[in-house]
This record gives structure tokens, C-alpha cells and sequence, in this order.
């Protein structure tokens, strides 16, 4: 139970100098003494953390949020690596601790499903991390991973494939700017397969993402470039000019940014060389030459080489 806030005076005295005493459970009257309630349960959290200083910073009663990116959403506990007991002393057992911890492992994992599950959460953490996404690339990345193996669509595949084909579907949905070929060079699959697994896991799923456009790869290229904001803001100008005639209809988004960039670099007096954004952008230099000879032409920008 909790404390009746409907008693607002005592019964006997009619004060309304009520006491609630946590220690005990109980609420009594300051004046009489006559005790009101009893038996009080306490729902407060069991433990208080304290800064440095001696002040209370967290009465949070609960653990670490539950997430996606483990297979049992982090709700499972762990038997500690150290080798020591609740009060600190080593354990002299260690051969029947390694056993323990073992066994506790494997009983997390229950049939194939959840150790495929677990294999491929592990390959999304590793990917992402080498990617440089962000955690919530990785959550939407292990959700459209767990609803592709619930619908049995990793039977025949391997989970590599699918592992990259989840990455990239997330990586459109949220547009974090990585390429196929970002992903494929990091994973060494070929985007083509990449490619494929990624259509059929849309299709099969019905997701739906948006369009890539040029300007999510400009502010990623150029900080790889280390060029200047202004050079950012002109070729953020250059793309919409093009935008407006339709230049960039059924033409690669990030080989578009490559060239903005590159029309950019050279007219902003910061050059980079065709080699160093084919390199950053992983698009050919022959694109980027094609690309950037279009844009100035159409465009009326005069490059200066």
C-alpha cells in the first residue's frame, strides 16, 4: 500500500500535524501520537548515488535501457570476468568460476535463430564502428536485421551480406552520407551483391526510403578534405543550380557532390586534385572529370586548371 492522501487530520484530535516516518512504515499524528496508517510500503529506489561533493545525483531503481544491438536487449546479467566475490576476495576456484561463466554464456543463446541473431549483432557493432555511425544508425540497422531474419530471409544468404544490406538500408532511412562502396570496401564483399540482398531485403519487407541526394556527401567530403566553409556554402550552390535544370536526374549523388566539390576547390582558390576526392569519395576520377565538365558547362563556371 501507499500513504492514503485522503487523511489530511487526526482522528482523535482532529491536528493536522501529520508525521510520515519512513524508517517504520508508519504515519502518526505530531500532537496526540495516535498512529494513522501503518505498514507503508516504501517505493521509493532501494539505493542513492552520491557525487564527490556529497550530492545526490541519481535515485534511478532500474539498469541499462534496453537495446537492439544485443540479441537479448541487454536484459540478461553477466557473471563478472574477475575472479572475486561480492566482498572483493579472490576466488580460489577458478577452474569451477570458468565453467560457471561458460555455461552462463551459452544458456543466453537459444537455438540457431538467436546465435545467428547474436553473431550478426556483434558484425553490426564492428561495421558501424569502422563506418563511424552514429548508435542510432546501428539500432535501426540491428531492427531491420532482426525483422529480415524473422521473416526467414537470411536462409541462403550469408550473414556478411546481410549484415551490410542492413547497414545500407538504415544508413538511406536516417542519411548518414556512406556509399555501397564505403560499406563494401570496409566489409570486402563486392557492392553488387551488397546491392542485391539490399533491393530484395526493401522489397520483401516493404521499406521505404528516400532518395540520396547530393548535398548529404558535401559536408562529409569536405571535412575529409579539409577545405573551408566557404568552399561547403558554393558547392551547396552549385548542386541546386543544377538541381533547377535537371542535371542531376539518374546521375550518382555522391559522383555529383564529388564534382560540386571539386568546381568548387578550384574556383574558391583551395584546389584538390581530381585523385584526392575520387579517393575520399570513392568515385572514379573519371566520373568526377565527366561530372564536373557538365556542371561548367551547363553552369557557365569557368574552372581554371
Amino acid at each position: 500500500m501507499s500513504v492514503d492522501t485522503t487523511v489530511v487530520k487526526c482522528s482523535e484530535c482532529a491536528s493536522r500535524n501529520l508525521v510520515y516516518d519512513d524508517n517504520r512504515g508508519e504515519r502518526h499524528c505530531g500532537d496526540c501520537g495516535i498512529v494513522l496508517e501503518q505498514d507503508i510500503i516504501d517505493a521509493s529506489p532501494e539505493w542513492r548515488n552520491f557525487n564527490q561533493e556529497g550530492n545526490q545525483t541519481d535515485r534511478s531503481r532500474v539498469g541499462a535501457p534496453a537495446t537492439n544491438l544485443l540479441h537479448d536487449k541487454g536484459l540478461m546479467t553477466d557473471i563478472d570476468w574477475q575472479d572475486r566475490d561480492f566482498s572483493g576476495a579472490l576466488i580460489r576456484n577458478r577452474s569451477q568460476l570458468y565453467r560457471m561463466r561458460k555455461w552462463q554464456r551459452r544458456s543466453k543463446i537459444k537455438g540457431s535463430r538467436q546465435k545467428n541473431l547474436s553473431t550478426a549483432l556483434m558484425k553490426i557493432r564492428s561495421l558501424c564502428s569502422k563506418l563511424d555511425l552514429s548508435k542510432t544508425v546501428q539500432e535501426r540497422a540491428a531492427d531491420i536485421y532482426k525483422k529480415a531474419l524473422f521473416a526467414d530471409l537470411v536462409r541462403g544468404r550469408s550473414i556478411d551480406t546481410m549484415v551490410c544490406a542492413s547497414i545500407f538500408i538504415a544508413n538511406q532511412q536516417l542519411q548518414t552520407a556512406r556509399t555501397v562502396d564505403d560499406i563494401a570496401k570496409i566489409a570486402r564483399i563486392g557492392p553488387k551483391e551488397i546491392g542485391r540482398t539490399y533491393r530484395e531485403v526493401k522489397r520483401k519487407l516493404g521499406i521505404r526510403t528516400p532518395l540520396p541526394t547530393p548535398t548529404i556527401y558535401v559536408d562529409r567530403f569536405c571535412n575529409a578534405l579539409a577545405l573551408q566553409t566557404k568552399i561547403q556554402r558554393d558547392a551547396y550552390d552549385i548542386i541546386r543550380r543544377a538541381e533547377e535544370l535537371e542535371m542531376n536526374d539518374g546521375k550518382s549523388p555522391s559522383g555529383i557532390a564529388a564534382a560540386a566539390i571539386y568546381i568548387a576547390s578550384q574556383v574558391g582558390g583551395q584546389p584538390r586534385t581530381q585523385r584526392e576526392i575520387a579517393e575520399v569519395s570513392n568515385v572514379t576520377e573519371v566520373t568526377i572529370r565527366n561530372r564536373y565538365k557538365q556542371l561548367a558547362d551547363s553552369l557557365n563556371i569557368e574552372v581554371n586548371l
